[in-house]
């Protein structure tokens, strides 16, 4: 809803861009490290044009290390390795893309847009092209219907990129959103916090992958994070310590409004 009911997109002109980062140098001054482009799909913006600010970024902040965006995997589809490459070579370092679920009657029934094999063509080649990938998770997004769907075809996704990171989110209806009305039909059954953990559990049950995982969030019921596949026991642990709590013991579900 946030872009939605928010202003039409537009791609800002490059000049506009360049003179945010020229004021940002007079604040901060030559010591920055890190810089995020931030909108819901910064990587949507035209190739020469995100390569060119990511250039220029670099030049005015010479300490800089790392450049991030949002990007969709549809988006990302669209520009293919070699645009991709041509990022890299300008500067960005991490693209966050919000894999949401992996498997696809999910995607199709919150219009995300995109299918399991379009995102994990997507990440590879985020990672062939010399990219770090960020992938999010939002946890009882299929609802109880589809929460074993879920969670086992998320997990065969996330093996299938191995992403250099997976951040996890767990869901919380808006308001004015489609998905909060389906709820209040009686449409789509939100899980309980055990409901969340449980579908947690199997899905880091089933991963294979290197990545590092995180789940420093508000929405989540509680905070997991280490590096696959060394911490895979220990996470598991801490759900299975959470899973005997009282439900009590967690937030509600509430509808969000921001």
């Amino acid at each position: 809803m946030v872009y939605k009911k928010g202003p039409p997109f537009k791609v800002r002109p490059v000049e506009e861009i360049k003179a945010d980062i020229d004021e940002a140098a007079k604040i901060y001054g030559n010591f920055v490290r890190t810089l995020f482009f931030p909108a819901g799909n910064t990587i949507a913006m035209p190739t020469d044009q995100l390569a060119e600010i990511c250039a220029y970024a670099h030049k005015v902040f010479p300490r800089l290390q790392r450049i991030t965006v949002y990007g969709s995997s549809k988006y990302i589809h669209r520009k293919g390795i070699k645009d991709l490459s041509g990022l890299r070579d300008a500067g960005l370092t991490r693209i966050h893309v919000g894999l949401e679920s992996g498997d696809d009657e999910v995607l199709m029934r919150i219009k995300k847009g995109t299918t399991a094999s379009e995102q994990i063509e997507a990440g590879l080649w985020v990672k062939e092209a010399g990219i770090e990938l960020s992938e999010y998770v939002i946890l009882g997004i299929g609802g109880r219907e589809r929460s074993f769907q879920h969670a086992v075809e998320t997990a065969r996704v996330l093996n299938e990129i191995d992403p250099h990171f997976i951040r996890f989110r767990t869901f919380l209806p808006k308001i004015n959103t489609l998905l909060l009305h389906e709820i209040r039909k009686g449409r789509f059954q939100v899980l309980s916090a055990h409901e969340v953990l449980e579908e947690w559990q199997l899905i880091i049950k089933q991963l294979e992958v290197t990545s590092e995982i995180h789940s420093d969030h508000y929405t989540n019921y509680i905070n997991i994070s280490g590096k696959m596949p060394q911490d895979k026991d220990e996470m598991l642990a801490q759900i299975r310590e959470a899973l005997k709590w009282d439900e009590n013991r967690f937030r509600p579900v509430y509808v969000g409004t921001e």
